[in-house]
């Protein structure tokens, strides 16, 4: 299973991109993938092939209209784990829990 990151973006559309951005959110809501918005990107969850369809709709539909795109993408693979956009950020949060309650007993 991947999880994929990546940030698309036109470099001829000006200083706000919001237009552009939110029709690729709008492919990625309609894809049935699930995903995570964060301030700077999005976060797919899918398989190889799922996920890389989803970016190049986003890419072919920007394409369509802007003359210049950018574009990072970051992929995580992990064999047979599923619903690594939830647990991933949960096992980092109970973590921080334990710690939390560990530095409260020890007094430091």
């Amino acid at each position: 299973m991947i999880l994929l990151e990546f940030s698309m973006s036109p470099m001829d559309k000006g200083e706000s991109v919001s237009d552009q951005v939110s029709r690729s959110l709008k492919i990625i809501d309609e894809s049935g993938v699930p995903y995570k918005l964060n301030p700077m990107g999005t976060v797919l969850e899918g398989e190889f092939d799922e996920v890389m369809g989803v970016v190049k709709q986003c890419y072919e539909t920007m394409r369509s209209d802007c003359k210049r795109i950018t574009c990072g993408i970051k992929i995580d693979y992990r064999e047979g784990k599923s619903g690594r956009l939830e647990s991933k950020m949960a096992s980092i949060e109970n973590k921080l829990r334990l710690s939390r309650r560990k530095i409260r007993k020890t007094g430091i």
